[in-house]
């Protein structure tokens, strides 16, 4: 095949250009496009943490039952997403409602960038609609948060003090039915310095649960340390910090009109249920770029 300058001076010289050759220069400059966007992403997964699997949790608001549902709402968009992109996502850990919906999930995406995708959605994700458990039909706002950090390897080295943590265990929660544990197999651990909790229950057995526990504390002691780095250099180069845990990031707006927005980017769509089906690519892609733009920004 000719290479694409070639291609594209042909076509100047043709008066008449042969539909082939303009089919050839098409798939050619396709083929740019995509290499350019491959070495645009390059640019911004660009840490060592950006191509680890990636740890969920996401968290209703206050709200009670709507804030909860949502949350449930969120938890299958990304696990959709993960689905659509060939990513394996495993449910660590999860806390329903009273009546529906989630308190809490934790679940690992384990694929190629997981993390440097995901850490895209760290943040408040903000739900309108009308709420299906309101019997006056009012509308309501909704909040669940969004928390993202990197699966931490064995062999990177995290101080843990066995003095610093409360270990507690308790019977796994559930919807009922044969698979609810009924020993007290579930894990909950407590780093008291950061007052960092984390909980599995995935497990029959609470030696696994505690094993698993203890690999999420220390991705998430790990994920501080590196937040606390991470300001401290966007602090020295003037650059706005993007990735905030409790900003909004995102609405969602079922009623009365129909609009996903991203308020970072200004990306938005109509197509709501493709979104909340996992369609999330667009949001994600155009944060990802405004880092590459925020950076080169801040060294000028």
């Amino acid at each position: 095949m000719k290479d694409q300058a070639e291609l594209l001076q042909l076509l100047q010289m043709e008066e008449a250009p042969d539909p082939s050759l303009v089919e050839e220069v098409d798939k050619a400059l396709g083929q740019v496009e995509a290499e350019t966007g491959r070495l645009e992403f390059r640019l911004v997964m660009d840490s060592e943490e950006d191509a680890k699997n990636a740890i969920v949790s996401v968290n209703a608001g206050a709200g009670g039952v709507e804030s909860q549902d949502w949350a449930e709402m969120l938890l299958r968009m990304y696990m959709r997403w993960a689905e659509g992109r060939g990513y394996a996502a495993r449910l660590i850990s999860i806390l329903p409602g009273e009546e529906a919906g989630v308190k809490n999930a934790i679940f690992i995406v384990q694929g190629e960038y997981a993390y440097g995708y995901l850490r895209a959605e760290v943040g408040v994700h903000r739900l309108v609609r009308i709420s299906p458990f309101d019997a006056s039909a009012r509308r309501h706002t909704s909040f669940a948060s969004v928390d993202v950090t990197p699966e931490v390897d064995d062999d990177v080295e995290i101080e843990i003090n066995e003095s610093d943590l409360r270990v507690d265990v308790y019977r796994s929660s559930g919807a009922g039915g044969q698979h609810v544990n009924t020993t007290d197999s579930a894990v909950r651990i407590t780093h008291n310095p950061t007052g960092i909790v984390v909980t599995c229950q995935n497990e029959r057995s609470q030696h696994k649960n505690r094993a698993t526990a203890m690999k999420l504390l220390r991705a998430q002691l790990y994920e501080l340390e590196r937040r606390k780095r991470e300001e401290e250099k966007e602090a020295q180069h003037a650059l706005k910090k993007t990735i905030a845990f409790g900003s909004q990031i995102r609405s969602y707006v079922l009623h009365p009109y129909r609009l996903v927005k991203d308020h970072r980017t200004d990306v938005e769509t109509s197509n709501v249920d493709a979104v909340l089906d996992g369609a999330l690519d667009p949001f994600i892609d155009a944060y990802l770029l405004s880092l590459i733009e925020a950076r080169a920004e801040a060294r000028k």
